[in-house]
């Protein structure tokens, strides 16, 4: 495994829309394997295939100890809402609250291509929505309610 370098906001694969996983096999599951490693060194919840220079669409996720592969993912339905502090590896040093769902059951495929689904509330519903963004090329400052200034989260 390796730590992949993470890119940041500016670079033009963070605003382009992913192309959907075709091929399932060593390649895939090798960058898998390497974004799990990356996420882990970053301490970060999510993390999206563009953000390490893949224009494909898949994300995992750190929820605690349960480690999520989200390959072709498809959100089918969200309900409530939570107003929520967030942060992205891809845009350093930039926080803000936004509007996510409180609910979320998406549809996606694991490493083997086989499709599953999965209904996630909280911080986890707040992250599928978070990462599936990025695979349409958005970040959450596109939809920041409001700027928090770091030194302030610091404080608290």
């Amino acid at each position: 495994m390796a730590i992949r370098r993470i890119v940041k906001e500016g670079d033009p694969i963070l605003r382009m829309k992913c192309r959907p996983v075709t091929e399932f096999g060593e390649k895939l599951n090798q960058l898998l394997d390497d974004m799990h490693e990356t996420l882990e060194q970053a301490n970060g919840v999510g993390l999206a295939a563009p953000q390490v220079g893949y224009c494909r669409r898949f994300f995992i996720m750190h929820l605690g100890d349960v480690k999520i592969e989200a390959i072709n993912p498809e959100i089918k339905k969200t309900s409530g809402k939570q107003y929520v502090l967030e942060g992205c590896l891809s845009v350093p040093n930039k926080w803000g609250y936004v509007t996510r769902p409180n609910k979320c059951k998406f549809r996606a495929q694991n490493r083997k291509g086989e499709w599953y689904e999965m209904t996630l509330s909280g911080l986890g519903a707040q992250c599928v929505c978070h990462e599936n963004a990025h695979l349409d090329g958005q970040l959450f400052i596109d939809v920041v309610e409001e700027f928090v200034d770091p030194e302030d989260l610091e404080e608290a």
